[in-house]
């Protein structure tokens, strides 16, 4: 049976949405699966709102454009929700029976009271996630949650592997494939500066990939044929 997951993600500036979406859509295709990607954005600043509409299958894909009724959305920033700080409201509109809800949160965040009873209808499944926090425990920085909640939902979808992953991200960072605005291009060059060279930078970036492949894995979040990353992928292989 054909796997397909309609995907959207939102948060705030600044967080690397449109980064990270990128990152899970070429990652799909390196594992040999299909994916498109639109991402959706006003002005380019710290905390305005983001969100990017990413399709990924193992099968080919004829939809392009913003999704309205995904199977999985992703939350960047708690404010997303607290504060209304989205194109897409409520945060869970449109998401489909039994969807998914990966929320980068320490812990359960207190919903309202309609919200929850909706939720609960739709059957859906909330997964909070403290991305956040387990980049700063691995990389000691804040600047690429995006990179723990890729390494997650691509976990739950089962779609790519780590290794996958990695070459996504050597793509991003080596300059190969990607094309970025001048925002994103100007947060890469404060990302690269706490780094001496660019691949301390991929090592870290996908040693919080692989955590968060892992914590998926751990709490039984991840597609049936997905195991753990035990080894770190090699660099340059």
């Amino acid at each position: 049976m054909a796997k397909r997951f309609n995907i959207r993600m939102a948060g705030v500036g600044g967080q690397g949405v449109v980064t990270g979406s990128h990152i899970l859509s070429t990652a799909v295709i390196h594992a040999g699966g299909e994916s498109t990607i639109v991402p959706f954005y006003g002005s380019e600043k710290r905390m305005a709102p983001v969100e990017s509409y990413v399709r990924v299958s193992d099968e080919p894909i004829y939809e392009i454009g913003e999704i309205t009724f995904p199977h999985i959305i992703i939350i960047f920033h708690p404010q997303v929700i607290t504060h209304g700080k989205s194109y897409t409201m409520p945060f869970y509109f449109g998401l489909k029976e039994d969807g998914i809800a990966l929320i980068n949160n320490d812990g359960p965040m207190s919903l309202h009271r309609d919200q929850q009873r909706e939720l609960e209808e739709r059957c859906a499944k909330l997964y909070y996630f403290p991305a956040t926090k387990l980049f700063l425990e691995v990389a000691g920085m804040d600047l690429a949650t995006n990179m723990a909640l890729m390494g997650c939902i691509g976990a739950i979808t089962g779609l790519t592997s780590v290794e996958a992953l990695e070459q996504s991200v050597k793509d991003r960072f080596l300059g190969k494939g990607f094309v970025v605005s001048g925002g994103t291009a100007a947060l890469d060059s404060v990302v690269e500066r706490k780094f001496k060279k660019k691949q301390e930078l991929i090592d870290k970036n996908v040693a919080v990939i692989q955590a968060g492949w892992n914590y998926a894995v751990d709490h039984g979040w991840a597609a049936a044929s997905v195991k753990r990353s035990e080894a770190r992928a090699a660099v340059g292989a």
